[in-house]
């Protein structure tokens, strides 16, 4: 696994190394040993798996918020989506600011998101799955979400959104002190 650190602080994109041969490839796509060697302390004690049927389908952008925030470590296992991560951690040098990631089941990439981070996607195709490895279980009450296209954030999503839950399109814009 290769872990390439982002402009935002935490976040990493996780590329695979598959052995390929005649049956095929066989790839790690989690290792803990591995994560806490490129500094990432994480395990996974709830494991979620978000299915969407249409391309440009778009959930987020979602965080839990303190003292219940939550790491997570997101894949596409079926299709592809354009990930986003944005740093909503007070005082940090990146607050506001966001990456994406291009998720592509084919290429078996990941992003690993901070606590402090919110995160969503646009799915790029119909069928997408996308497997979400959480740092801590949800905790009902304390589930938060911000805007998708909050100009505070500049998101410069690759489509508009053609599904997307009602709760999604009402989250507020980013307040900032």
């Amino acid at each position: 696994m290769r872990f390439v650190p982002q402009k935002i602080a935490g976040v990493f994109v996780v590329e695979v190394e598959p052995q390929i041969d005649e049956r095929g490839a066989f790839v790690r796509v989690f290792c803990a040993e591995e994560f806490a060697r490129a500094g990432i302390d994480f395990a996974a004690p709830q494991i979620n798996l978000s299915t969407n049927a249409k391309r440009h389908t778009l959930r987020g952008l979602h965080y839990q918020d303190a003292p219940f925030a939550e790491a997570k470590f997101v894949r596409a296992v079926r299709g592809s989506a354009f990930d986003v991560v944005v740093d909503l951690r007070a005082g940090s040098p990146t607050e506001n600011q966001w990456i994406s990631v291009d998720l592509d089941s084919r290429r078996m990439n990941g992003v690993y998101i901070p606590e402090g981070c919110a995160h969503g996607f646009l799915t790029l195709e119909d069928d997408t799955d996308i497997l979400y490895q959480m740092g801590r279980s949800f905790v009902a009450g304390h589930g938060r979400g911000v805007r998708w296209n909050d100009p505070a954030f500049g998101i410069a999503w690759p489509a508009v959104p053609a599904v997307m839950s009602d709760r999604d399109a009402a989250y507020p814009a980013r307040i900032t002190a």
